[in-house]
């Protein structure tokens, strides 16, 4: 394995440091106001910045293109991130950002279990231990 970062690494990397700044930008922007509100907002703001990137960058398509596998799954994806976003906010709303993230992060744990269940992903023991790390570290971070 090369020192160099992969691309699915570097992306990675960079989706764990705005989801930080989501959770801090969220939590400012949450006070004073609905959280299912501040969703909404949010929501618009990421589906007109997702417009101007397919537009400026040529990769707008129909839906036409698209098999009904892919949108039905696209769909449930879609709402399964609302009713996330809706709690989180929610959760933002009444807690601290400093242990809502992490509980939030929980959701890595839940990929992994769902990826080996529905998926037939196969973990390595390294793989299960960094899982149970993983869970044990965000519960003790949600802590108060």
């Amino acid at each position: 394995m090369s020192n160099q970062m992969t691309a699915w690494q570097l992306w990675a990397v960079l989706s764990a440091v705005f989801a930080a700044l989501t959770a801090l930008f969220a939590k400012i922007g949450v006070e004073g106001i609905n959280p299912d509100l501040a969703t909404f907002v949010r929501t618009i703001v990421i589906a007109m910045a997702l417009a101007a990137i397919l537009l400026a960058t040529g990769q707008f398509q129909t839906l036409g293109h698209l098999s009904s596998k892919s949108l039905w799954f696209l769909v449930l994806s879609g709402l399964a991130t609302g009713a996330s976003w809706v709690c989180y906010f929610r959760a933002l709303k009444l807690g601290n950002a400093s242990q809502v993230a992490p509980i939030d992060k929980l959701s890595v744990v839940l990929v992994a279990l769902f990826g080996v269940t529905f998926l037939g992903e196969k973990l390595s023991i390294m793989n299960w231990a960094g899982i149970v790390l993983i869970a044990g570290g965000a519960i003790l971070i949600g802590l108060r």
